[in-house]
C-alpha cells in the first residue's frame, strides 16, 4: 500500500512538473518590468488588438447561431442527427491546418463558393474576416457540445409543467431551457473563447499573418522567435494570464449557476409574464 501510494505521488509530482515548469519559465525568463515594457511595442498592441476583435465577433457568432441549434439538436430526435452531431464536432479532432485548407476550399476565390462571392464582390481569404471565420470554425464545437449537454440536462418534468401552464414553445425556451441550461452555457462559451485566442493553423492557413490586419497573437509569437524573442515571450506571458482567468471563470461559472439566486423555482407567474 505505502509503494503504491508512494507511486501516485510520484506521478502527480512529475505530471505537475512537466506542465508547470515551462509556464513558471515563461515568467522567470524576463523581469516583469520589461514584460510589461514589451507588451506596448506596436507589434503587441496591433496583435492584442486583432486577437480581442476577432475572438469577441466569433464568440458572439458562435452562441447566436449555436444556441438554437444545440437547443433542437437536444430537444428533437430525427433521421440523421448523430450524423449532424459529429459534423459540428468534427473541427475538435481536425488537424487545424487541415481545418484551414478546408476553408480555403470552400471560400477561396478557387474554392467551392469563391465564384459566386466573388461575383457578390465578396473577398474573404486573408482578410479580417477570414480570421473570425478561422476562430468560428474551430471554436464552435466546444460551445455547441456543452450547450447540447446543458439543455439535455433539464428536467423533462419542469418542461412538462411549463407547457401544462400554457407556456409556448418560445416562452419554455426562454424562462425554462436557458436559466437552466446557463451554467453550461457559460461554460461552453469561455472553453470556446479559450480556444479562439490559442487559434494558429486554420487562421495561418486562412487569414495569412499581416501584422495589424490578420496577424493574432499565436501568430505575432511565431513571428517573433527569430526576430524578438522577448516579444514573444511577452505576449505569450499574457496569453498564460487570460487562459488562467478563463480557466477560473469556467470552474466558478457551474457553482455560480447552482446558486439560489439563479435557481428559483418556477411558477405560473413567471411563465405568464
Amino acid at each position: 500500500m505505502r509503494a503504491f501510494a508512494i507511486l501516485l505521488w510520484a506521478s502527480l509530482g512529475l505530471a505537475v512538473a512537466f506542465l508547470g515548469i515551462p509556464l513558471a519559465a515563461l515568467f522567470l525568463r524576463v523581469p516583469p518590468g520589461e514584460l510589461l515594457a514589451q507588451l506596448g511595442s506596436e507589434t503587441a498592441r496591433d496583435a492584442l488588438w486583432v486577437t480581442l476583435e476577432a475572438n469577441v465577433i466569433a464568440q458572439a457568432l458562435v452562441v447566436l447561431v449555436g444556441t438554437p441549434a444545440a437547443y433542437l439538436l437536444a430537444t428533437r430526435r430525427f433521421r440523421g442527427r448523430d450524423v449532424v452531431v459529429s459534423v459540428l464536432e468534427l473541427p475538435l479532432v481536425l488537424p487545424p491546418a487541415v481545418a484551414g485548407v478546408a476553408l480555403l476550399a470552400a471560400f477561396g476565390r478557387t474554392g467551392l463558393l469563391g465564384g459566386e462571392l466573388e461575383a457578390l464582390g465578396i473577398t474573404i481569404p486573408f482578410t479580417e474576416a477570414a480570421v473570425v471565420l478561422a476562430v468560428c470554425f474551430v471554436s464552435s464545437p466546444f460551445y455547441v457540445r456543452a450547450a447540447i449537454t446543458g439543455f439535455e440536462s433539464v428536467d423533462p418534468q419542469l418542461v412538462d409543467a411549463a407547457r401544462t401552464l400554457g407556456a409556448g414553445a418560445p416562452r419554455v425556451f426562454g424562462r425554462v431551457f436557458l436559466p437552466l441550461a446557463l451554467g453550461s452555457l457559460g461554460t461552453g462559451a469561455t472553453l470556446s473563447f479559450a480556444r479562439g485566442l490559442g487559434e494558429f493553423g486554420a487562421t495561418i492557413m486562412f487569414a495569412g499573418s499581416l501584422p495589424g490586419v490578420t496577424q493574432t497573437m499565436p501568430l505575432a509569437i511565431y513571428a517573433a522567435l527569430d526576430q524578438d524573442f522577448e516579444v514573444a515571450l511577452a505576449l505569450g506571458a499574457l496569453l498564460v494570464l487570460a487562459s488562467i482567468v478563463i480557466l477560473l471563470v469556467t470552474k466558478a461559472l457551474p457553482r455560480w449557476a447552482r446558486s439560489p439566486s439563479t435557481s428559483a423555482p418556477l411558477s405560473a407567474r413567471s411563465l405568464s409574464s
